[in-house]
């Protein structure tokens, strides 16, 4: 994608969650946190609306991926903040992420695609189910289901991506439990918020595998 479309997606979303950041301190968070301030919010939302749009090749593509760049800056703030997943955010991001791309889909003729990203939706929220019944106190419910809109968006770009990324994900937070552990010489592993290392991990693995392959 050109540098316009990025620099627009930047300001939208950007614009966007400062917007939102009213609502986001009254109706979705229960906490006050530096997280949760405007320019926070800002921030992370105009940094995640570019570097989704910068992956796209089209201009449906790139709806879609400025609307999963905003809602998971919303959702990283908030995990950051009170280490939990809201619904009220996840729940709208679904079926806009999802209609979206569909049209793109549509567009492009891509229906393949399409296709893979909800097949690779339902594979990685299912595995995420399972480890989190396996280790409740490691991953929680809304893990889950953010999982599966970060896999509809990493097999959108292929099946590398959806095993990079969820793989990352979890070597990113190893790193940080180790890194607090060294800090504090103990072992905190509620201080880690597992949203923001699954985000990262999709972003890393939407950037760095097409260098690969």
């Amino acid at each position: 994608m050109e540098p316009i479309p990025i620099l627009l997606a930047a300001v939208v979303t950007g614009g966007i969650a400062a917007a939102c950041g009213p609502w986001v301190r009254s109706k979705v968070a229960t906490t006050r946190s530096v997280w949760l301030r405007t320019p926070a919010l800002a921030a992370l939302a105009a940094a995640g609306g570019a570097g989704a749009v910068a992956l796209a090749a089209t201009w449906p593509e790139a709806v879609a991926f400025a609307i999963l760049g905003l809602a998971c800056a919303l959702l990283v703030a908030v995990d950051l903040a009170e280490h939990r997943i809201p619904d009220r955010i996840l729940g709208p991001a679904y079926p806009a992420f999802f209609a979206a791309l569909a049209l793109a889909a549509a567009v492009s003729g891509e229906w393949p695609r399409l296709g893979r990203a909800m097949l690779a939706a339902v594979v990685v929220c299912a595995v995420y189910l399972l480890l989190a019944l396996i280790s409740p106190s490691g991953l929680g419910l809304g893990d889950v289901k953010l999982s599966g809109l970060l896999g509809a968006f990493l097999g959108w770009l292929g099946w590398p991506q959806v095993l990079f990324g969820t793989l990352a994900a979890f070597v990113i937070v190893a790193i940080l439990a180790a890194g607090l552990l060294l800090a504090r010489r103990r072992s905190r592993r509620s201080d880690v918020a597992f949203g923001p290392a699954m985000v990262l991990g999709a972003a890393v693995a939407g950037w760095w595998i097409p260098a690969i392959f």
